[in-house]
């Protein structure tokens, strides 16, 4: 998402291209091998750059696994046949139609230069989904050879539950919010769930937006930093690897998507594969992210 450092698409020049392959070489150097996009993502510019990034070596392709979202619409994006049929503007929503995700997916293939996606998502649940609609379409592609795995983002467990129920085969992921300053899924019972169905949970923004850098925002945020800190320094590493390593330790098998495009913030987070924190080192900064005693 932030590989251009601009969410705009009317931004995204060829310097901004040439910083975005200057990250993606950084992390394929590093040992990276799954890299995470959407539809949305500058417009579709960053499945684009990313299609010409893999443009420039035939061997990438076979060395890199793909997952990109989609389902989200936003204001003002008219119906595939034109005009909005009431005449209204249509507002910001989400849209797992089987025209839409069919009609989302050529444009990714196309953007992205490839000929199959590894892992579709669906990007953020739509109320009017119908579950058998989906997996028509989900089928469809499956059998034609477009898609591989699919997946699900920013969904509940039951709502995975939902989907999953009429599918003949198992969604791969769901991809959600959780860092210590999101603790709510080791406590409502999505990890729970996640790691007892063999659904991997991927963690978008796992270094909270950002706030886990730089100067605290708050009490709260502070104490997290300090007690991130506490354990890289005992640990000679950094609060970033610290963090990664964090969310990996736990039992499911937490894969946090990296968003930094600096190449020297990119090859310090792969220290984090390595690196497995005492249960001791894991529950302080849980406290910490927690504000309060455990029971």
């Amino acid at each position: 998402m932030r590989m251009h450092g601009t969410f705009s698409a009317a931004e995204v020049d060829d310097g901004r291209r040439r910083e975005a392959f200057a990250a993606l070489d950084a992390a394929v150097e590093a040992g990276y091998s799954h890299f995470d996009h959407a539809d949305i993502y500058a417009g579709g510019e960053c499945e684009r750059t990313f299609g010409m990034w893999l443009g420039r070596d035939a061997s990438l392709r076979e060395r890199v696994t793909i997952t990109t979202k989609c389902g989200i619409r936003w204001a003002g994006d008219a119906d595939r046949c034109g005009q909005q049929p009431d005449g209204l503007e249509a507002p910001h929503r989400y849209d797992f139609s089987a025209e839409h995700i069919r009609w989302s997916c050529e444009r990714s293939l196309e953007r992205l230069g490839v000929d199959v996606i590894d892992v579709y998502l669906l990007h953020r649940p739509d109320v009017l989904m119908e579950p058998d609609e989906v997996a028509g379409v989900f089928d469809e592609l499956r059998s034609a050879g477009k898609v591989r795995h699919f997946g699900a983002s920013n969904f509940t467990a039951s709502q995975v539950d939902l989907l999953q129920s009429r599918l003949d085969e198992p969604l791969v992921c769901n991809q959600i919010e959780v860092h210590p300053l999101r603790l709510s899924p080791f406590e409502d019972g999505t990890l729970d769930h996640h790691l007892r169905h063999g659904i991997t949970p991927t963690s978008w923004s796992p270094v909270a937006g950002g706030r886990l850098f730089g100067e605290p925002a708050d009490e709260h945020t502070g104490r997290v930093m300090a007690a991130l800190d506490l354990e890289a320094e005992a640990l000679g590493t950094t609060r970033f690897v610290v963090l990664l390593a964090w969310l990996m330790t736990h039992p499911s098998g937490i894969l946090p998507i990296v968003g930094t495009r600096q190449p020297g913030r990119i090859r310090e987070s792969a220290a984090a594969a390595e690196l497995r924190l005492s249960r001791e080192a894991w529950y302080r900064i849980y406290l910490a992210g927690r504000g309060k005693a455990l029971p």
